[in-house]
């Protein structure tokens, strides 16, 4: 489902439409990975560590996975357990409900999303290229080894005439972003 997931996220990223999954892995961390791994870019909540016994799904009655429900602009549930162009059909004729024309069926999900990821994975693979490149242009302008391998800014030291301070100064005023990455 993955695939014509991703493929559906792309398709209807300017309309109001919204994918939210319901994950009943028991262990966060793999969640996590797969997320990642699978490139889930929508919201996905997790069930809790009971697994397909946890909370959401015990709200929902759900006793099959994958489980889907097509909910239409009042939050009114039109549709349960559609897949492939069914599913589209029911995305189609929700959406004009709403005055949005779209067309999903016949659209082949798993070649659009395979053409988008292999388009992601080289443009990904591109980009450390250059990042690189352009990062080893900046540390050979900017950074000199002393006999012991520590590194000063050479740069700052040239601007400033202070030699020690400057570099103290240089690298005072760098944000510390450690505490910002996501985990």
């Amino acid at each position: 489902m993955y695939p014509h997931e991703r493929s559906l996220v792309r398709k209807m990223a300017d309309k109001p439409f919204a994918i939210i999954g319901v994950n009943s892995d028991g262990d966060l961390d793999k969640i996590r990975a797969t997320s990642a791994k699978k490139n889930i870019s929508w919201r996905s909540f997790w069930n809790g560590e009971k697994g397909t016994r946890g909370p959401i799904s015990k709200k929902w009655q759900i006793s099959g996975w994958p489980s889907t429900f097509l909910l239409d602009k009042d939050g009114v549930i039109r549709y349960k357990n559609l897949r492939g162009e069914a599913l589209d059909k029911a995305i189609e004729e929700l959406m004009e409900e709403m005055g949005e024309k779209v067309k999903l069926v016949g659209i082949d999900h798993e070649a659009e999303d395979a053409a988008a990821m292999d388009a992601a994975a080289k443009a990904e693979k591109e980009k450390p290229k250059a990042d690189n490149a352009e990062a080893e242009n900046e540390e050979g302008k900017t950074k000199s080894a002393t006999k012991d391998g520590e590194s000063k800014d050479s740069e700052a030291k040239e601007k400033d005439g202070k030699g020690e301070e400057a570099t103290a100064d240089a690298q005072a005023a760098k944000p510390d972003l450690e505490g910002s990455k996501c985990k």
